[in-house]
């Protein structure tokens, strides 16, 4: 139970159902603040939906004050509730975001939090506890093939969520309950009305929740020593002007380059060991085929047998058609992703989701490399 609406509603439609419910917020930390002690002047605004969350420092919404409303919610419904701190825990999602970029990829922590903490942590601390699964307020399903159990996109596409669900694995995919993946999100809001839920109206929370506002400030407060100049060139190794630090860029990405053209250049690549940054044409940017590392399959054990898919290279980006095969060489297994038309953008670090066509994830890996088209 995150305090937001989402994870609320699905504890009251699970407890209507007959289920036996335990609230679980995951205590993640912010700076200065204590476990059970809320920040002076910190509280979290409970208003309309367009309202602004209140923030600590570069804070999303301060998470103590969610843990607050979750309880609320708890005491709502009348279900126990614990809050568990995995403040160390947390602590390795925001370091594999920081050497990521410094490695010069891009990083998703929302998908590496669901795998390490939500199911992975909180799924061990559930089994402590006794309970039969663990739920949580994604838009996304649970869906049962020959095969064994698979994610589902949502019902609500604007608001799926399968991407960030993909690396979980089986074993989790087994006990794990998402009792909101059938409904839209307007509906939602109003089955918490009517649960007379006092986060009815509560604004949805950050994106990345502990970099609510620039990420490169972010890297750079953290680690100054590792930002330093570097060249900005052109695809021949030509220097075209000069950088602070290949982690201000980002792959695809247009304004601020700072360097003078006939024509829109475009970030393509970086290069983190030599602190350069790779400018050119949007027709540079275009991609045919990634190969990604860390794969979780779930389409049954034929591995080498190319598929059919729909593949996303982004959290809520478009599906793009392609052929997947997962390759097995000597104990190390990758997934080839072929693109049936080029997409802009690509980059290394970023998670590619494969789907049975557009509703079933088949599996997923960690880009390493990219292919232009």
């Amino acid at each position: 139970m995150s305090g937001g609406v989402d994870s609320s509603v699905a504890a009251a439609m699970l407890q209507r159902d007959g289920h036996e419910v335990v609230g679980c917020f995951m205590r993640l930390g912010s700076p200065g603040e204590e476990l059970e002690t809320p920040l002076a002047g910190a509280a979290c605004k409970i208003g309309p939906a367009n309202s602004s969350p209140a923030k600590i420092g570069h804070q999303g919404c301060c998470s103590i004050n969610d843990a607050a409303d979750a309880r609320l919610v708890a005491a709502k419904l009348g279900i126990p509730f614990y809050v568990v701190n995995f403040r160390n825990d947390f602590g390795r999602i925001i370091s594999y975001f920081e050497e990521e970029y410094h490695a010069g990829r891009t990083p998703n922590p929302c998908v590496r939090c669901n795998d390490w903490l939500k199911f992975g942590k909180l799924r061990e601390y559930a089994e402590q506890l006794g309970c039969d699964a663990v739920a949580t307020g994604h838009y996304a399903r649970v869906a049962t093939t020959d095969a064994g159990p698979r994610i589902q996109r949502g019902l609500d596409r604007a608001k799926d969520q399968s991407y960030v669900l993909f690396g979980i694995g089986r074993n989790a995919l087994a006990r794990m309950m998402l009792p909101i993946g059938e409904m839209e999100k307007p509906d939602v809001r109003a089955l918490a009305r009517d649960f007379a839920l006092p986060v009815f109206d509560k604004p949805d929370s950050q994106e990345i929740c502990f970099v609510p506002d620039d990420y490169a400030k972010f890297l750079e407060h953290r680690a100054p020593a590792r930002f330093a100049e570097g060249a900005i060139e052109d695809e021949s190794g030509r220097e075209l002007g000069r950088h602070d630090g290949h982690q201000n860029f980002t792959i695809g990405q247009r304004k601020g380059i700072r360097v003078a053209a006939t024509i829109p250049l475009y970030v393509l690549r970086k290069d983190a060991t030599r602190n350069a940054v790779v400018v050119g044409p949007r027709a540079s940017l275009e991609v045919h085929r990634v190969e990604a590392a860390e794969v979780v399959w779930y389409a049954g054990d034929d591995h080498e047998t190319e598929v059919e898919c729909t593949a996303q290279v982004r959290a809520h980006g478009a599906g793009i058609p392609a052929r997947a095969r997962v390759i097995c060489v000597d104990g190390v297994t990758t997934l080839d992703v072929r693109f049936l038309r080029a997409e802009s953008g690509v980059a290394p670090g970023q998670a590619v989701v494969c789907y049975d066509g557009e509703e079933r994830v088949l599996g997923g890996g960690w880009i390493h490399a990219t292919f232009p088209a």
